[in-house]
């Protein structure tokens, strides 16, 4: 049986990105994998501190993260996994603070610099999907150029991993009652594309989830 893990880079449990998640681990399951969703802003961790313990010469932790916290254990099971689904909103242009620093602990770890440009020691390669969840449309994305990050995130992944399937997810439903805030979005416009459209997205994903375990059953992992 295969395993597939998501990672829930937003605050929040029951909103998009989460239910996108849930959704893409729905079609996971469909084609036999063993799951599980993991809600980062439940764990007490850091990113990165630069110890280097993953790059030392024979080091007990060269090619794994020496930090000892709540995302230690997490580590430990992905490196086993056959498929990974990360999910994070964009904040000010960018993924959260959770997952970016989830993603230097995960990723660091196999970047060796003994070639130029570095290049990664992970052991054969792992299926991987990203959901992005943009409270903005795919128009206004585009414009502000909001859509880097996720070029820059699928080249990295890409490159350490072997394959990056990202869902962008736009025009998200912010609250459930929009008249407490202040806000220049069109509120009908909002009900009606999370009532008509939210239900497709949520379709997407779990095809994503069900593309992953498909594919990580045949032929899988190469390690």
């Amino acid at each position: 049986m295969s395993t597939v893990i998501a990672i829930n880079g937003s605050p929040r449990k029951k909103r998009n990105t989460a239910t996108l998640l849930e959704h893409a681990l729905e079609g996971a399951k469909s084609q036999g994998a063993d799951t599980e969703l993991v809600h980062l802003y439940d764990l007490d961790f850091k990113g990165c501190t630069s110890c280097f313990a993953c790059k030392l010469k024979e080091g007990k932790s060269y090619g794994r993260c020496a930090m000892k916290d709540d995302l230690t254990p997490i580590l430990a099971r992905i490196e086993h996994a056959d498929g990974l689904i990360l999910g994070s909103p964009i904040y000010l242009a960018t993924i959260t603070g959770a997952m970016k620093s989830f993603l230097e602990r995960f990723t660091y770890p196999y970047v060796t610099y003994a070639t130029l440009p570095p290049s990664s020691i992970f052991a054969g390669t792992m299926q991987i999907g990203f959901i992005y969840t943009f409270g903005v449309s795919d128009t206004t994305m585009k414009a502000m150029q909001y859509d880097w990050q996720i070029r820059v995130n699928q080249m990295l992944l890409d490159h350490m991993f072997g394959k990056t399937e990202s869902l962008v997810v736009n025009d998200t439903s912010l609250f459930d009652d929009y008249s407490k805030y202040v806000t220049v979005h069109d509120v009908a416009a909002k009900k009606k594309q999370h009532r008509d459209v939210f239900p497709q997205d949520c379709k997407r994903a779990y095809d994503l989830g069900m593309r992953m375990a498909r594919t990580v059953e045949n032929p899988g992992r190469t390690c």
